[in-house]
């Protein structure tokens, strides 16, 4: 059994590394744009922003000032035994929320969305959010993102319905639209890891593009050729608006774009984005039924290895 105290510096633990590093595809993001930015301007903040993160890195400080959501996303076995359930699990998880927040890992930004009553913690109704998965095994694999506030608030995050009668250019045309308005927006912080979801419903298709954005590795490709290509199709298109590091202007717009899709309704085609800052930050930690908690690196909550 996975007992509450193993719980408890798994998620601690997952929390903390998640808002002082940058996984390592974001890493290597950033030091392929310094090598192939045209821009001088550009690359040099891309290595400002490099060299920043690596001091916080260092001194266990945050990655970005703006800790945003906190996100778990969890890949449950379907023989683990928790101490205390999910219950148990979702208790703990929000302990240690409130820890990381209380000890400056997190900021307090969640608040009642009428009152603007903070609680100081970060955790309210419905927030942590979860999300999960069940998988063969007896095992966890916790995943925490600090989704920030910018991506999610003004413009980074978007939904339309598209006819089927305008088809694959009129997803993509509502994309590029959206990605631009974002950007102009001054709020995502570009070159963002674009998340797309296509078909299911609203929610459906909004959990897709959120996932795509914050859980796909860059430099990983979708196993559907044309959901493949249209990735690339999408990225070359983003890449020649010329954007650069915080809208300085260069040849990289974007670090990834990322599509997910899920069947539809004859009616018509559910499409979102999900805009993930090129701070991009999450942790992922395995937590084995012996207590034995291992980092994840490349972690693939889609299951496609």
């Amino acid at each position: 059994m996975i007992s509450k105290d193993t719980l408890q510096e798994a998620l601690y633990n997952t929390v903390v590394k998640a808002s002082c590093q940058i996984p390592q595809d974001i890493r290597d993001a950033f030091e392929a744009s310094i090598a192939t930015e045209t821009s001088e301007l550009s690359k040099i903040a891309f290595q400002n922003t490099l060299r920043s993160l690596d001091i916080s890195c260092s001194e266990n400080n945050l990655a970005c000032p703006d800790t945003g959501w906190p996100l778990f996303f969890i890949k449950i076995g379907c023989e683990a035994k928790i101490e205390g359930g999910i219950i148990g699990l979702e208790e703990t998880a929000k302990r240690m929320v409130e820890k990381a927040t209380t000890e400056g890992f997190l900021r307090s930004t969640m608040k009642h969305p009428l009152t603007g009553y903070d609680p100081g913690g970060n955790v309210g109704v419905n927030v942590p959010g979860f999300t999960y998965k069940h998988v063969p095994g007896e095992d966890l694999e916790i995943t925490f993102v600090p989704k920030g506030g910018g991506s999610e608030c003004f413009g980074g995050t978007r939904y339309r319905v598209v006819a089927f009668a305008d088809g694959t250019k009129g997803i993509q045309k509502f994309i590029i639209d959206s990605y631009i308005s974002a950007c102009r927006a001054g709020a995502i912080c570009p070159p963002a890891v674009l998340g797309i979801g296509i078909g299911g419903t609203a929610n459906i298709c909004m959990e897709l593009a959120k996932e795509a954005a914050t859980l796909r590795l860059i430099g990983s490709r979708h196993p559907d050729p044309d959901i493949a290509e249209m990735e690339d199709d999408l990225y070359r298109a983003l890449s020649m608006l010329k954007i650069g590091a915080m809208g300085s202007g260069g040849n990289t717009s974007v670090f990834a774009v990322n599509i997910e899709y899920a069947y539809t309704h004859i009616a018509g085609i559910a499409v979102g984005i999900s805009s993930n800052c090129f701070v991009a930050r999450r942790a992922t930690m395995k937590v084995s039924k012996s207590g034995i908690i291992d980092e994840i690196v490349k972690p693939d909550w889609f299951d496609r290895q």
